[in-house]
């Protein structure tokens, strides 16, 4: 029998846009270099490998096309989302996922699902030299998190126009660079874009991870917990984010977009 597999978009109610990912459920452990061979073969930001264990919580790592990463926003999501739709776990029960960054949670609220990360404000920092230069713009702010080095610049256009150098991205010895700024439309109180070369995603289309360090930064800044993102790439994305001590809350829709299963192991 096959293993199934789903792609989900994340971060948005329409198909074909938000942030694609894998979901893959296992019914046993799995060698992590196969999991890396099938995210690969999925050729998607990340694809997700969930498996239950026996208190009833499930086991959650997410690998690029090239390497495993530590916290992924929109593979969790989508992981809830398909969990949920396909009835491995009953409807508003909360999903609960041992995970690298510590014990993630999903819950359906309406129509969304709200997931319970860790903050991870950034730092300032002086930029390293060649960031500015490869990202391609002036910056306002320059800090590092736990991942990924934090640029914030003039305003939401620049965001918008920025064309990086990704060969002199992926020589910095960080999973990726988001940039960011004030949002210029009142939907929404910032807009980010997020480059990850190094980790084999040139630019992520809504990444959930980032939002744990836009969210408390944008918090400071405007004084207010609950803030909206834009993710202004191509495929474009929303995310909500609510700022709770050292936790960001952060929702958002999925919708499927592929039901299948994977006939090699």
């Amino acid at each position: 029998m096959g293993i199934p597999i789903y792609q989900v978009d994340s971060f948005t109610s329409e198909p074909f846009k938000g942030n694609p990912a894998g979901v893959c459920l296992l019914d046993r452990p799995a060698d992590e270099a196969w999991m890396q061979h099938v995210a690969a073969e999925m050729n998607l930001s990340e694809t997700a490998f969930v498996l239950k264990r026996k208190d009833g919580d499930y086991d959650l790592r997410w690998f690029t096309p090239a390497v495993e990463v530590e916290l992924c926003g929109h593979a969790t999501l989508a992981t809830a989302h398909v969990l949920w739709e396909s009835g491995a776990l009953p409807a508003d029960t909360e999903a609960r996922f041992r995970t690298a960054s510590g014990l993630l949670t999903a819950n359906q609220r309406g129509d969304r699902i709200e997931l319970d990360f860790p903050t991870n404000p950034p730092k300032s920092v002086d930029p390293p030299g060649g960031l500015l230069e490869a990202v391609g713009a002036e910056a306002t702010y320059v800090g590092q998190t736990r991942f990924d080095y934090f640029v914030e610049v003039k305003d939401a256009s620049v965001v918008r126009g920025v064309a990086p150098d990704f060969r002199e991205l992926r020589r910095l010895d960080v999973r990726g660079v988001m940039i960011t700024a004030r949002s210029d439309d009142d939907a929404y109180d910032f807009v980010s874009r997020f480059f990850a070369p190094g980790a084999g995603v040139d630019e992520d289309p809504v990444t959930g991870s980032a939002h744990c360090s836009l969210a408390p930064y944008w918090k400071q800044k405007l004084g207010r917990d609950e803030l909206t993102g834009y993710q202004a790439s191509a495929r474009g994305g929303t995310v909500r984010c609510r700022v709770a001590g050292d936790r960001v809350l952060l929702s958002g829709h999925a919708v499927t977009v592929l039901r299948g299963e994977l006939v090699s192991r």
